[in-house]
């Protein structure tokens, strides 16, 4: 048996276009941050609503972290981050270039993919 949905169903559902993750590895504001975020959210295919009911937060929330507006606590940002697969890593400013630069090299690498 086939299951077929409803036409007016199907109009009515959102459809996730993913965007394209921060080209460099450095996060250095609140902005490349959020970018960071939306895009591991939309490649996992989840809308916003469904994003913060799974990760247990509210959908504003997770929209102030992702266009970097409002005031969204560090643990709740590190919390999300780490439960939509987006690495954040503290390096000393002495290896900060190195390391930064071996990223790009293995996004290079591997096309962009991880």
């Amino acid at each position: 048996m086939t299951c077929r949905l409803n036409p007016a169903i199907v109009a009515f559902m959102k459809r996730v276009v993913p965007t394209p993750a921060p080209t460099d590895p450095w996060m250095h504001d609140p902005a490349s941050f959020g970018q960071a975020i939306r895009a591991a959210r939309t490649a996992a295919g989840m809308t916003l609503v469904d994003a913060a009911s799974a990760l247990g937060v509210s959908k504003q929330t997770l929209s102030d972290l992702e266009k970097a507006t409002g005031s969204v606590g560090l643990a709740i940002a590190l919390r999300i981050a780490r439960e939509l697969g987006v690495g954040v890593f503290a390096v000393q400013p002495a290896q900060r270039e190195a390391v930064r630069q071996t990223l790009m090299d293995l996004g290079a690498d591997d096309g962009g993919q991880e």
